[in-house]
């Protein structure tokens, strides 16, 4: 009976390390701002090399345009400009910023890249260069969480 319990005790201790190695393969690090936006927002990650990319600043005069519309989908801003992250217009560790590309697999060095990821923390949009913001509200519009919450 002993045998059976302390076997059974490894098991379990073998599968929570190696689920824990797998969450942490996954993006799962702890300084991953985007794990406590799941089932809250919809992470709107705009990643750039240089602030003054003409579709990076092209973007931005759009975001300001239909701040109502971006509020009424639930969604957040994140932005990486170089080696600078913000969330919300608040700046983020270095660690942090780090956490959030290496999460989503972006080069922040590669243009400007536009990344919606979804209540559920799924990367819904991967676009590079220009971006018509009215087709990202467009596509969330069409996501099943939207429609069901109206």
């Amino acid at each position: 009976m002993k045998v059976w319990k302390i076997a059974t005790l490894a098991l379990a201790a073998a599968t929570l390390i190696g689920n824990a190695q797998a969450q942490n393969a996954q993006g799962a690090d702890p300084a991953n701002p985007l794990i406590t936006d799941r089932w809250q927002f919809r992470p709107l990650i705009v990643v750039t090399p240089d602030a003054q990319a003409p579709a990076y600043r092209d973007l931005r005069r759009q975001l300001a345009a239909s701040q109502a519309q971006f509020d009424e989908r639930e969604m957040l801003l994140y932005t990486v400009e170089g080696n600078q992250g913000t969330r919300h217009g608040v700046a983020m560790t270095p660690y942090e910023t780090r956490a959030l590309i290496e999460a989503l697999g972006v080069d922040p060095n590669r243009g400007v890249t536009t990344i919606l990821v979804g209540k559920d923390g799924g990367k819904k949009v991967e676009l590079r260069g220009e971006v018509d913001l009215q087709q990202i509200y467009d596509t969330i519009d069409r996501m099943p969480m939207r429609r069901a919450n109206g």
